[in-house]
């Protein structure tokens, strides 16, 4: 989609044009970290974003009782609906075109060994290809592809993103069988070609749970999950979501020490501890025989049950991935209260597939060893639907950048959750399924959900992804958020005002809005999970005990004379609660809300919550800049040996256990030890400065 909408002639070869964008796994869209991404590709001018809002069956905000730096959308979508708005999309976009064959090979040129080999000569390129484009630094270039029917495409850049399907190979009990995902067959002779090109490879393998029919399952035992009541839209684009007012809930269920009992008893059948499978699976999604023995003092765990869409009784049960043998699953689904008479329509299975060494790639996403042969997504070691799409865009932009003759896009760590994955992957490489957390940049409260555009829309106008009527739209909010801010910073809090406030008051609840708070409680789970609130991401403001207090005019008494923007840093104090006001002096910033200044609409609301954001985390914000600086400058800072790693504060003991073993003299020298993250170099930078301060005052003494 990239590549063609900078002007160049695509294809996208697929083995099954009715299975594009096919959901595999989870029928959801974000998460903890995962909606960054989706707002970071919809910023650079991706369709994910979109087309989540256009068929997503229910929405919600997820860690608004924390600090801003961490809340994330997530989606639970229609299954159906989301593969034919995407086939839809893509069919409707000019210079694509999508054909249904299966790729075999690789066509390479070999410039030191030129035509030596005629079954890997060049060919011609056509018209779907464009101008052949040569590369400097390698002898090596992509030049096309080969059909399994024996069909040659030429073509200036190849991406390759192949999902599980790579050698694919299912295991379900004692049961093994070649697929890509379970009733489609897998890529075999394209595994063989890209292993003959000398590609370091190794095996992965991730799991899918066992899906129900709703029909049969007693819902009266399960705790109720409703969306929010006003959802906020993934895409900068979406002014509503398409299902806002006809979500379904999902629901939460729990296992029983009786499913315990069952998967104890049975877990020398699961491929994964009888040996059938040795390849490594994603630590951070274990199948629930793992949770079992990994686990043992925890006496349940907790699974959700999730519509795979609005035409379907299909339940897809979150957090019970398993490869046990069918018999087992069954009986494991019966020790669940609500489930005993529930009905499998799918069982759930494992997968292990091939994918590559991504330390084989350049930070473009092309290979260092093969010019024009781009990878994205699975087949570079990441897990899940948002770190492959932010691959995906990335080759796709970088691709058509070099057919182009024009500079790469490399986004910077500091800059972009796509760029911290790229940076861990090519740097680091992974040995299991990698999955993007918060935790995993150094400054993730200059990364926030709200400020994806304000980050990326300039690159995506840049190089033509962002269309004139999105710029503009762009600009135009940026604008307005200006202007709002100068507003808040410049006004003077005054009796009227504090009498306009307190007569709203008693309409108005403190703390993140009610569309916001459903996500109060903290389930177990990856997708759900919270973060723990710390001065990376700014001090948390608890909905839940916020809603629960009123302002009295004491509160404000003592805040007369002072501007509006100081009276918002106060911690009890959210942009709601000045929304009478702000509409009073700027009526037209509110002219686009559909509701009263009582509730506002999600796209006024996302807009005044960003402006809050940074004026009441300015500290923060101007402190990580700061430290964004100092660090950039200190890659080549020594590591004095008296430093303590043990007195890190907030660096994991499995860290402190790899820098004690290793003692890197520089910043730099830890920052390339593997295992070791760029957000734990940084904890080290800081402390350096801390504990030589200690050491100096101790010896003043």
């Amino acid at each position: 989609m990239a590549a063609a909408r900078m002007g160049l002639k695509t294809a996208l070869f697929t083995l099954n044009v009715d299975l594009i964008a096919q959901m595999s796994c989870n029928p959801a869209i974000g998460g903890i970290a995962k909606g960054h991404l989706v707002r970071e590709v919809d910023a650079l001018g991706g369709i994910m974003g979109e087309i989540t809002d256009a068929v997503g069956i229910q929405f919600r905000l997820l860690n608004t009782s924390r600090g801003p730096a961490v809340w994330s959308p997530r989606a639970q979508c229609d299954k159906q609906a989301y593969r034919l708005k995407m086939r839809e999309v893509l069919e409707s976009q000019p210079n694509l075109t999508i054909k249904q064959a299966e790729v075999a090979d690789l066509i390479i040129e070999d410039s030191s060994f030129l035509n030596c080999n005629p079954e890997r000569s060049e060919a011609k390129p056509n018209e779907v290809a464009g101008p052949a484009v040569y590369s400097a630094s390698s002898p090596r270039t992509c030049r096309g592809i080969r059909l399994r029917d024996g069909r040659t495409i030429g073509a200036s850049a190849v991406i390759i993103t192949t999902g599980t399907f790579l050698n694919g190979l299912i295991h379900c009990g004692e049961q093994q069988y070649p697929a890509g995902r379970s009733g489609e067959p897998n890529a075999v002779l394209l595994g063989e070609s890209l292993k003959q090109l000398g590609l370091r490879g190794c095996r992965l393998k991730t799991g899918t749970p066992p899906r129900l029919d709703g029909r049969t399952i007693d819902w009266a035992y399960f705790e109720l999950q409703p969306g929010d009541a006003d959802p906020t839209p993934f895409s900068f684009r979406t002014k509503k979501v398409a299902h806002h007012d006809s979500q379904v809930p999902c629901y939460i269920a729990w296992t029983t020490p009786e499913t315990h009992r069952i998967i104890s008893e049975n877990v020398h059948r699961s491929p994964m501890y009888s040996g059938q499978i040795q390849s490594i699976g994603p630590r951070y999604c274990p199948s629930i025989e793992d949770k079992i023995v990994k686990f043992p003092d925890k006496t349940t765990h907790q699974l959700f049950l999730e519509p795979e869409g609005l035409n379907t009784h299909e339940i897809y049960v979150n957090g019970m991935s398993t490869s046990l043998p069918v018999e087992v699953q069954l009986e494991i689904l019966k020790s669940i209260p609500g489930l005993e008479t529930a009905e499998m329509l799918r069982p759930g299975y494992a997968i292990e597939y091939d994918s590559i060494d991504p330390t084989e790639l350049e930070r473009t996403l092309e290979t260092k060893k093969i010019a024009g042969l781009f990878l994205a997504g699975q087949i570079n070691g990441t897990s899940g639907y948002e770190e492959a799409a932010c691959q995906g865009l990335m080759a796709g932009i970088n691709a058509a950048l070099k057919v182009k003759n024009e500079a790469p896009l490399i986004l910077d760590r500091t800059e972009a959750y796509t760029a911290i994955l790229i940076d861990d992957l090519i740097s680091k490489g992974t040995n299991e399924p990698y999955r993007m957390f918060t935790s995993r940049a150094e400054f993730r409260l200059h990364l926030r959900i709200d400020n994806a555009d304000r980050r990326l829309t300039p690159h995506g106008r840049r190089i033509g992804l962002i269309s004139d009527i999105a710029w503009s739209d762009f600009q135009a909010k940026q604008q307005r958020m200006e202007s709002m801010k100068n507003l808040l910073e410049k006004t003077r809090l005054s009796g009227t005002m504090l009498d306009q406030i307190n007569a709203h008051v008693g309409t108005v609840a403190l703390g993140c809005p009610a569309e916001q708070s459903s996500a109060r409680s903290t389930p177990c789970h990856s997708e759900r999970s919270e973060a723990k609130p710390n001065a990376v991401e700014g001090p948390a403001v608890s909905p839940g005990d916020a809603n629960d207090q009123r302002l009295t005019t004491h509160d404000f008494s003592s805040a007369l004379g002072q501007t509006l923007s100081q009276l918002l840093k106060r911690p009890e104090i959210t942009v709601e609660t000045l929304a009478p006001i702000l509409q009073t002096l700027d009526p037209i910033f509110f002219d686009r809300n559909n509701y009263s200044v009582v509730k506002l609409s999600s796209e006024v609301r996302n807009e005044l919550k960003s402006i809050e954001t940074e004026i009441k985390y300015e500290g923060y914000l101007l402190q990580q800049q700061r430290a964004i600086d100092r660090l950039k400058k200190a890659e080549q800072r020594a590591i004095p040996d008296w430093f303590d790693y043990g007195a890190v504060s907030g660096l994991s003991r499995e860290m402190q256990e790899t820098l004690l073993k290793v003692r890197p003299h520089t910043l730099a020298h830890a920052s390339r030890i593997p295992g070791v993250t760029p957000a734990a170099v940084s904890l080290v930078n800081v402390f350096i400065e801390i504990q030589s301060k200690r050491r100096h005052q101790a010896a003043m003494l």
